[in-house]
């Protein structure tokens, strides 16, 4: 029988990506996206039977992360097309800040949804840790749902009181069971090379609840440009320093705490850029020399 139109289209096009692929800094730039946010919904999808036996447990996280991390070192092993086509590698440094049993508030810089990769690379290390995000994500399903069954905390960004009392109910329990919150006090994702202004949610919970501040910093995403369409192959380091101490903090020290933090971030973040730049110019010198 005789291939229908639709077929060798059908084809054409399966053949075709490779091609743009290679010649198309835009597709590549969407392909990327396109399997990362499909690998997390289609995760999400498989393990959400699962949780419904333990609704809103934040080790419900492990379920979602380990069969990524699983396929993940299978395709390191294999020279999986995935794990190639993505091409990020991530080192974690200050891993023993993570590793400890403690209720704490992580802060961490946000430049990008593929913080969530990061993220998916410690969260095996930090057991219990829960997230703070945007209520919109709540509807992104299957993966809003999961991150409910997670015990992800659904916060109004427009409403900041009652945000910060939805997060300040929150502790109670986040402290009994010795569970790591993770806000982002940038309140939104900004890819621009440095750290910006941070909002003042996440100290004044801290302070409040008298829990130490673990700063967590991600290196610069210079291999990726929303503006440029432009999704390279790259490296991230993420850097746990160590924790901050809120004890006999008052509202009246949030404003130093918050520089405290901020400086100490910032100065990490263009530390550990600096050394990718470096890397990356060696790497191109030393094919030079070879060439």
């Amino acid at each position: 029988m005789a291939p229908s139109c639709f077929e060798v289209i059908l084809v054409g096009f399966f053949l075709m990506i490779p091609v743009l692929y290679e010649v198309s800094r835009t597709f590549r730039y969407y392909l990327k996206f396109f399997i990362y946010y499909g690998v997390v919904m289609v995760n999400s999808l498989l393990v959400l039977p699962i949780m419904c036996f333990r609704p809103k447990n934040v080790k419900n996280y492990l379920l979602v992360i380990t069969p990524i991390l699983k396929i993940q070192a299978l395709a390191s092993a294999t020279c999986s097309f995935c794990t190639h086509l993505m091409g990020v590698q991530w080192e974690l440094r200050g891993k023993e800040h993570l590793e400890k049993e403690r209720a704490c508030i992580i802060v961490s810089n946000h430049q990008s949804s593929l913080d969530i990769m990061g993220m998916y690379q410690i969260w095996p290390i930090m057991q219990k840790c829960t997230v703070v995000g945007k209520k919109q994500i709540f509807y992104a399903w299957p993966f809003g749902l999961a991150a409910w069954f997670c015990g992800l905390i659904f916060i109004d960004k427009m409403q900041s009181d009652k945000a910060r009392s939805i997060l300040n109910s929150a502790i109670v329990y986040l402290k009994k069971d010795k569970i790591k919150l993770w806000i982002f006090p940038e309140g939104t994702r900004r890819n621009t090379g440095k750290i910006h202004p941070f909002k003042k949610g996440a100290f004044h919970v801290a302070i409040n609840a008298q829990l130490p501040i673990l700063p967590v910093v991600f290196s610069s995403y210079y291999f990726l440009s929303s503006k440029e369409k432009r999704f390279d192959a790259g490296r991230v380091i993420i850097t746990t320093l160590p924790p901050i101490s809120t004890e006999g903090l008052t509202s009246a020290d949030i404003e130093n705490l918050i520089e405290k933090t901020r400086n100490t971030m910032t100065e990490v973040f263009h530390a550990t850029s600096r050394e990718n730049t470096y890397m990356i110019a060696n790497i191109i010198f030393s094919m030079e020399l070879s060439a």
